[in-house]
């Protein structure tokens, strides 16, 4: 019997990968909100991706000349759950652009690994040509999830810095130490590798994380910064996975300011 149930065990965590991974009903797909609660104008954007999928976002620019930001998102929920996020961006002096992921929010599709790829490829696109804004005035930025898309789109292209946050090392890592019975790196169909790929990026390096995630370990974080070319920096936040970057204030808001600075000589002069 024990056997048996072990099996069955085994083979649920192999072919429910993707539903276990990709949360886009928690807490719901619905937008419950917009930039113009926070009192922001922006702009509805609709992509369509290489293989036909449509993704909705939004272009939030800010009144001064600054970089752009390119927001991913993590795993669950979608971009009216970001209003914070984007507040503290903005308050920076940042324009931002951010999109759900195929089969999130408005977007289109399933989510796959392959798929959330092609839709960072297209959020890129839409930045460097449509937009025509330069790859050195942009800025990579993902949380959690978002975080090892960040670092894939990073390693391909020439970005003018990086920011990744509560992220893991890999998804396989990550199921080694939910699951140590299991033989999760056999068995793993999701790779997102963020720690192969970072010795890739070109670009200045920003890594955050708190010690009190109580989902994605601290020596994630560590690992990825290690692995990071230099120049980079590191901030730690105190606070839980979804809320550090909030219950942190100043210590994150500050520590952005200084790597934005460094970055991009001086932000005053945007």
């Amino acid at each position: 019997m024990a056997t048996a149930l072990y099996v069955a065990f085994v083979a649920m965590l192999y072919f429910s990968q993707n539903r276990m991974l990709f949360l886009p009903h928690i807490p719901g797909r619905m937008l419950d909100s917009t930039p113009a609660v926070i009192g922001l104008e922006y702009e509805q954007v609709t992509l369509t991706t290489a293989d036909g999928i449509e993704l909705d976002g939004w272009f939030i620019a800010s009144q001064s000349p600054g970089p752009t930001l390119l927001f991913f998102h993590g795993n669950a929920g979608n971009i009216s759950h970001r209003l914070d996020s984007i507040h503290i961006f903005h308050e920076l002096g940042l324009n931002v652009f951010i999109f759900d992921y195929r089969g999130y929010g408005r977007s289109t599709g399933k989510p796959s690994e392959r798929g959330v790829y092609r839709d960072a490829e297209s959020a890129w696109h839409y930045l460097t040509v449509r937009r025509a804004i330069t790859p050195s005035r942009i800025i990579l930025f993902g949380r959690s999830l978002g975080g090892a898309i960040t670092a894939w789109l990073a390693a391909r292209t020439n970005p003018g810095a990086v920011i990744i946050e509560s992220t893991f090392t890999s998804v396989p890592d990550m199921a080694a130490k939910l699951y140590p019975l299991v033989p999760v790196r056999l068995l793993a169909r999701l790779e997102f590798n963020a720690l192969d790929v970072m010795h890739d990026i070109t670009s200045p390096v920003l890594i955050i994380h708190s010690r009190e995630d109580e989902i994605i370990p601290f020596d994630h974080g560590q690992a990825l910064y290690q692995k990071a070319p230099s120049p980079k920096d590191f901030i730690e936040l105190s606070g839980g996975h979804n809320d550090g970057f909030i219950l942190s204030g100043n210590i994150y808001v500050q520590g952005l300011k200084r790597f934005l600075t460094k970055s991009f000589n001086h932000i005053e002069t945007w």
